[in-house]
């Protein structure tokens, strides 16, 4: 029997108010734990959560902002990261934060059923030491990109990092621009699309736009339109999972490639034609500003220039 896996989370303004058992439950169900709200009332019982102030917690407490709840996750087997020599290009490391530039195809992080080759098996392979926050599958973690989108991911080396870089995240200060091929003509040049998104009832595996759901707000800019394509500038304010391509979909221009929200008929990409650009954020050792961009993968770039020609839609 191993230790439990140590996960530490922290209540936003704008969760104020919430219960805590079912708060609990969909931020780990966000984080990809297979959990159950029962699940989580048990542990709460038995005393696997504790929050960093004084006072016992139980599943009805409202939430605090600013409050930290520490779960100690049971497990029954141990799980050990595997070094991979995983393809990935380091962008910047320091004594506090490593970022990484993530091609298509790769996971950012180790979960049930895919335990190895992803982004943090690699960084092990080239001896990166992450913090151990986040869990023994997520050391380091503070935010993700799907497998089938590419560019850039920030890891956490310290606690330091991890606190600095999470809580940036929450206050959605860090920068991250993406740039997506969507089909269809956009109506507009430019615009924001507010529309809260949740797990899909009817299938754990996707998420859709719910008015139950967390607020999610993606700003766009149209860079280039074609006949029946769009090459799109995106910037994440809110950052929930599969947001982007959520969104886009929900406003009738799916991202090409999206295996799950879009179009059968689509361009020759495999996976959706999704890149994250641009990431920013502000050191948290130094406290400078740091921003840094990721050229486009060469599958997305010639499509471009294909529907630039006429070649292709």
């Amino acid at each position: 029997m191993r230790s439990a896996v140590r996960v530490v989370y922290e209540v936003a303004s704008s969760e104020a108010g919430e219960r805590l058992d079912k708060w609990l439950t969909e931020r780990l169900q966000e984080d990809e734990v297979d959990i159950s709200r029962t699940i989580v009332q048990q542990w709460l019982k038995s005393g696997c959560v504790t929050r960093r102030r004084p006072g016992k917690v139980k599943a009805s407490d409202p939430l605090e902002p600013g409050d930290l709840y520490e779960i100690e996750v049971p497990a029954e087997e141990p799980f050990v990261i595997v070094p991979d020599v995983v393809p990935m290009h380091i962008t910047y490391q320091d004594d506090d934060v490593v970022v990484v530039d993530k091609p298509r195809g790769i996971v950012v992080h180790p979960g049930a059923g895919n335990e190895r080759g992803t982004l943090v098996n690699g960084l092990a392979a080239r001896g990166v030491q992450l913090s151990p926050l986040g869990g023994e599958m997520r050391p380091g973690v503070v935010h993700r990109i799907d497998k089938d989108t590419s560019g850039l991911v920030m890891f956490a080396k310290t606690e330091r990092a991890y606190y600095a870089l999470t809580e940036q995240l929450r206050e959605h200060t860090v920068t991250r621009q993406y740039r997506a091929i969507v089909h269809g003509k956009m109506e507009h040049r430019s615009g924001t699309i507010d529309m809260p998104i949740a797990r899909d009832p009817n299938d754990r595996q996707r998420m859709a736009a719910r008015l139950e759901g967390k607020r999610a707000v993606t700003h766009f800019q149209v860079i280039e339109q074609f006949e029946h394509y769009a090459v799109v500038m995106c910037q994440l304010e809110t950052g929930r999972t599969h947001q982007i391509r959520v969104h886009f979909a929900e406003i009738g221009h799916p991202l090409a490639g999206d295996k799950v929200y879009g179009r059968r008929h689509t361009l020759p990409i495999d996976g959706q034609a999704l890149h994250a650009e641009t990431l920013g954020f502000v050191h948290p050792a130094t406290q400078e500003w740091m921003s840094f961009e990721s050229p486009l993968p060469a599958d997305m770039a010639q499509l471009i220039d294909w529907l630039r020609a006429g070649r292709i839609g």
